[in-house]
């Protein structure tokens, strides 16, 4: 049940959105984050804020409870989906395990809602990826074969959190399930994911980028490849070595 104090507490929180709003930016994002006819983020709604004034906010009101940030998360204004991930973000990282699978549960939940690339990449890896540490990796299986854009880019991005310890093979896995994806913000999620496991393991990247190269999107190349030495990256663009 939400108490009174909850709910002015919700409500202070949307003034302080409303002070930090710079309107004038709102036409500018619109544009940036696809929301015209047809695009893949049609009708979302800004108020124009920062990302480094929203991360204040976060921390401002970290105590905000489940519910309401539930209500943020399904908010039709863009912002206030953020900030509901920033928080449970920082919050899951505190939470005893019957909080992180309320947590978890109510991001699953509300994948029609994490319905842009940053919404996405902000969360994944530090809620889901974060939950399935030590766990079955099924749901990543089942989100990467999904008909959603939003569910499949959540399911690469959830491995950063396994690629940050080192360990890879869920990301090849999830890899391989979306080489032949047809959308170019599943082929930049890949490919950032596959140059994240050659920051730390170029051989591994590299037989991974040598074995699947046919079914490779240009995008999908040029991401992985971005951190190469020049000559190497030119060498890739025209095939793979032999």
């Amino acid at each position: 049940m939400i108490n009174v104090r909850d709910s002015a507490k919700l409500k202070t929180l949307r003034a302080a959105m409303a002070e930090a709003a710079e309107p004038q930016r709102i036409a500018d994002l619109a544009r940036y984050f696809k929301t015209g006819p047809g695009e893949y983020a049609e009708g979302d709604r800004f108020l124009g804020i920062r990302v480094p004034a929203l991360r204040i906010l976060a921390r401002r009101f970290r105590g905000l409870s489940h519910e309401h940030c539930l209500e943020l998360l399904h908010s039709p204004i863009h912002e206030e989906r953020l900030l509901a991930l920033l928080i449970w973000g920082a919050r899951f990282q505190q939470e005893d395990e019957t909080g992180r699978r309320r947590i978890v549960e109510a991001y699953l939940a509300s994948t029609a809602h994490i319905n842009n690339w940053d919404l996405v990449d902000i969360s994944a890896g530090r809620i889901l990826g974060a939950w399935l540490d030590g766990r079955s990796k099924r749901p990543l299986q089942q989100l990467a074969r999904s008909a959603s854009l939003w569910e499949r880019r959540i399911a690469m991005m959830a491995t950063s959190h396994a690629i940050g310890r080192g360990e890879f093979d869920d990301a090849e896995h999830v890899a391989e399930l979306l080489l032949e994806d047809s959308h170019d913000l599943i082929h930049k999620a890949v490919g950032w994911m596959l140059r994240e496991i050659g920051k730390r393991d170029g051989a591994r990247e590299r037989t991974f980028l040598a074995r699947h190269y046919p079914r490779l999107a240009r995008t999908t190349l040029r991401y992985a490849i971005e951190k190469f030495p020049e000559s190497e990256r030119k060498a890739w663009l025209k095939g793979p070595p032999t």
